[in-house]
């Protein structure tokens, strides 16, 4: 099993006097307190750190964990300077950046973002698999690429990421053709569905599109992002969560509930439904800590970290 967290690089997170710099610090206790990887949110519904900085300032503070995106929205970026950038923070943390992509969602939460980014909504699907194609071909020193979306003829010399062939891609969805697709191209899957056998469900579609692929049934790492809260009174998780999700997303818990795996309660209660998840076949979960301020952050780090030894197989 590996347990990560997301840092909490978004403004609606801290409080006034928070200094955005503790990021760091707080990074450095996570790898500390035993947690195996780092990510990032990539995203414009409110002002926060951007990704990829983030990630290339870790990678020196850090020295094992994973350093991750949840998820990378790819059309965000110029897609030949998105993979110069995502081959230095390979290079500089010794190859530990995993990606998980996505292409947004319809509604405030997305289709802005492609106006802003002066990027067409259709097709968005297959404009990410084939920027994801095209990073990968850089990767492995192609100079040419010749897609749907993207034409080069003479690429110059690309920057080789730490490991030959990249690192992993992992597709953020769980719409039946998002399965289909992280069976066939994807290394790894990162939903984040409310109920757990939802996520048996599609994992046992990703393996059999693997397999039909051609693939080897373990060819894509199973994880999950989940919103976890703990606290000794059950009911104060859940206002402490409530309270999250309005400044976070603008609406009550009980909305958004409906959309994402959120996990609150006492410390066993949320060991108990973390390892449901677990047994539906979840290898790497990725925390999300339900806080509002940085102190808050790091106490439920600490909360959190004490459950690692009970979440297993």
């Amino acid at each position: 099993m590996d347990i990560g967290v997301l840092l909490p690089t978004g403004t609606a997170q801290w409080a006034k006097d928070d200094d955005p710099r503790d990021l760091i610090a707080l990074a450095r206790t996570a790898e500390h307190l035993g947690f195996t990887s780092l990510f990032v949110n990539d995203s414009l519904i409110s002002p926060r750190v951007e990704a990829l900085t983030t990630l290339a300032a870790l990678a020196p503070a850090t020295t094992t964990v994973t350093l991750g995106t949840g998820a990378l929205l790819p059309f965000l970026r110029r897609p030949v300077q998105a993979a110069q950038s995502l081959a230095s923070i390979d290079l500089l943390s010794g190859g530990r950046l995993a990606l998980a992509v996505g292409a947004g969602y319809p509604g405030r939460f997305g289709r802005p973002f492609y106006d802003l980014s002066e990027v067409p909504w259709a097709r968005r699907f297959a404009r990410l698999d084939e920027t994801v194609a095209l990073w990968r071909a850089l990767w492995n020193g192609a100079d040419s690429f010749h897609g749907e979306f993207h034409h080069f003829t003479d690429l110059p010399p690309a920057l080789r990421p730490y490991r030959p062939a990249g690192p992993p891609v992992w597709l953020a969805g769980a719409t039946p053709t998002a399965l289909t697709r992280t069976g066939r191209l994807y290394d790894g899957w990162l939903p984040y569905p409310p109920d757990p056998a939802d996520y048996t469900t599609g994992l046992h579609d990703i393996r059999e599109a693997a397999t039909a692929a051609g693939r080897p049934p373990g060819a894509v790492t199973p994880a999950l992002f989940v919103t976890v809260r703990i606290d000794e009174d059950p009911h104060h998780a859940h206002r402490a969560t409530d309270d999250y999700a309005r400044a976070a997303y603008g609406m009550p818990l009980a909305e958004l509930e409906k959309i994402q795996a959120v996990v609150t309660g006492t410390a066993e209660q949320v060991t108990e439904r973390l390892n449901r998840y677990v047994t539906a076949g979840a290898r790497h979960l990725v925390t999300r800590l339900a806080a509002l301020n940085l102190p808050a952050q790091r106490e439920q780090l600490e909360r959190t970290a004490a459950l690692i030894p009970d979440l297993h197989p």
